[in-house]
């Protein structure tokens, strides 16, 4: 059943919020179809992802990153190339380059050790990853555990809609911790 919503137009004005052609409504500047898709502006199916399935850092040096996330956060392997793999178990792992893929609440994070340079957000690609925390308690338990490690932070800083605590890991990828505002 087509819904009337209001829609932008090209120009940033408003639309009439009538059906568009097709059996699609519009809500904002996209479209929303009978199942649930959204058709963008310029036309055609647009995909609508849940979440993130996983997310894999490229490093320089697997042995001192593993050390570092498993110091840092423990999290438990989903895959790696176990020592005494045979030959069909390496090929089939060889998505791996030699890294790891941990197992983060619903998500994946890997570690892909395939890098020469040290890590920069002013280049295209990664800025920063941002790890969801409970609360300003545990950004709070999470200094003691940066601390404990010997590994340099920032503050905690309220930024109006959480809180966060940043720092690097051994790559200089900036990493930060949010916690939403109770």
């Amino acid at each position: 059943m087509d819904r009337v919503c209001e829609r932008r137009t090209p120009f940033g004005g408003h639309g009439s919020g009538a059906a568009a052609p097709g059996g699609y409504t519009t809500r904002g500047s996209v479209a929303v179809t009978g199942a649930g898709m959204l058709v963008g502006q310029h036309g055609g199916m647009k995909i609508t992802p849940r979440s993130f399935a996983h997310v894999r850092l490229t490093v320089t040096d697997i042995e001192r990153s593993r050390a570092f996330y498993d110091a840092v956060f423990g999290l438990p392997v989903a895959f790696e190339v176990p020592a005494d793999a045979d030959e069909a178990t390496r090929e089939q792992l060889a998505f791996l380059f030699g890294g790891v893929i941990y197992q983060l609440g619903d998500s994946l994070l890997g570690l892909r050790p395939v890098a020469k340079d040290r890590f920069d957000e002013d280049r295209v690609g990664l800025d920063h990853l941002s790890l969801a925390v409970a609360g300003r308690d545990e950004l709070e338990s999470a200094v003691a555990v940066l601390d404990g490690q010997g590994v340099a932070h920032e503050g905690i800083k309220d930024i109006g809609a959480g809180y966060i605590l940043e720092f690097r890991d051994p790559d200089n990828i900036a990493l930060e911790l949010f916690a939403p505002q109770p």
